[in-house]
């Protein structure tokens, strides 16, 4: 079965026995990130540093200046690696390795890009800007992040990309010191919380004939029990979200937020990959990190999937946890399933990041039966040398 390790530029650039050590894995591939959030990363074997701290979204390459020339939207390069071409050098070094190179890009999640241009960012009901969450109705954002996905997906030596946050993001977020845990908002709370209410959103509930000030006051009347607790659990289960939405929100209302951002986040990921493909050679694959709930947020963007599966090659799909959470992911993807088609089961496989590498090879057997055909493995630069261990045995045991 194919499989892949997710990996950094940092993982391998002055690790001379990087990339052979993740071939050793048994992958046939590795998901390299060529665009990518902030971060603060543990380097467990690289004989150089311990920790890298990216402070900001940036590209680990060098970005097209004549792409870019006179544009106020644009990539932040990166100082934290070596060299002008981190990503160039790794990917150059893997494939010596005898892995294929898939570029792995962030799209809509970019911390500075909402801090030095607040107009792009999401704003909620509340008045509140999301500085990591730009707005993908705004056509400055949109087009933005076709270009990036273009540029940082096509990159020499590279043979196809995972787009990653192709549509919303929304109020979660993995950020410094957080303090939002106070008020248990579950599902259906975190999409009130992440709706958005800027000038650009506003114009499209007006072309569906609502008015934006009496949704965003429906949105605040609705967040109103959650604040004082009053509200039911809505179960952690997709379908048990969305009831909850309707019920805060009203069955009417939640249609008009769903038809708006169903509709931008199908338009944006259908320009992504078009702008993609227009810029690779034949053969190149597509795929995108993906939900089956259309209401989630994040990194795995929700989505309809009959609807993602016409516009890419495939998805990404979380798969970590128990045979009911795959089945609950996976599943909703078969019956749209074609041969080109792929459906990439996404484990992590890091103990410490709440992975379980031991259970590797019985949890991909279930994904497979369920009707998975690749693997993906989150992540060889973070694991530790016992986790990849347990991910030589898994590979060789589903052979």
């Amino acid at each position: 079965m194919r499989a892949s390790a997710f990996v950094y530029p940092w993982d391998v650039v002055g690790d001379p026995d990087a990339a052979r050590r993740i071939a050793d894995l048994g992958v046939q591939q590795v998901t390299l990130a060529s665009a990518y959030h902030s971060t603060r990363a543990l380097t467990p074997r690289h004989p150089g540093h311990r920790i890298v701290t990216a402070r900001h979204a940036a590209v680990l390459y060098p970005p097209d200046a004549e792409r870019w020339q006179g544009r106020e939207l644009r990539p932040y390069e990166q100082s934290w690696v070596p060299g002008d071409d981190p990503y160039g050098e790794a990917a150059a070094a893997l494939a010596d390795a005898g892995l294929e190179v898939h570029a792995w890009v962030v799209l809509a999640h970019n911390t500075r890009l909402g801090e030095e241009h607040p107009r792009t960012s999401v704003r909620n009901a509340y008045g509140d800007r999301y500085p990591w969450a730009p707005c993908i109705a705004r056509p400055e954002v949109r087009a933005y992040l076709v270009d990036l996905a273009a540029e940082a997906a096509v990159r020499p030596g590279t043979r196809g990309t995972e787009l990653e946050s192709c549509g919303w993001y929304g109020l979660a977020h993995l950020h410094a010191h957080d303090k939002i845990g106070g008020v248990p908002l579950g599902g259906a709370g975190q999409y009130l919380m992440s709706l958005c209410f800027c000038e650009s959103c506003a114009a499209g509930y007006a072309e569906l004939g609502a008015d934006a000030e009496e949704l965003r006051q429906a949105v605040v009347r609705a967040l109103g029990p959650v604040w004082t607790g009053e509200t039911t659990a809505d179960g952690g289960d997709r379908a048990g979200e969305w009831a909850e939405v309707e019920k805060l929100l009203g069955a009417d209302h939640a249609a008009v937020f769903a038809t708006w951002r169903n509709r931008v986040a199908s338009s944006l990921r259908g320009e992504a990959v078009a702008a993609v493909r227009s810029a690779a050679e034949a053969d190149f694959r597509v795929l995108l990190h993906a939900d089956p709930a259309p209401h989630r947020l994040g990194a795995n963007v929700g989505v309809h999937p009959a609807d993602v599966l016409a516009q890419a090659d495939g998805v990404v799909l979380p798969c970590t946890g128990g045979e009911a959470a795959r089945s609950a992911v996976l599943l909703p993807f078969v019956p749209h399933q074609t041969e080109r088609t792929v459906l990439a089961a996404n484990f992590t496989v890091v103990a410490g990041m709440g992975g379980s590498p031991a259970t590797l090879a019985q949890d991909a057997a279930h994904a497979v039966e369920l009707g998975a055909d690749e693997l993906r493995l989150y992540h060889a630069g973070l694991a530790s040398d016992q986790d990849l261990a347990a991910v030589r045995t898994a590979l060789a045991e589903l052979g």
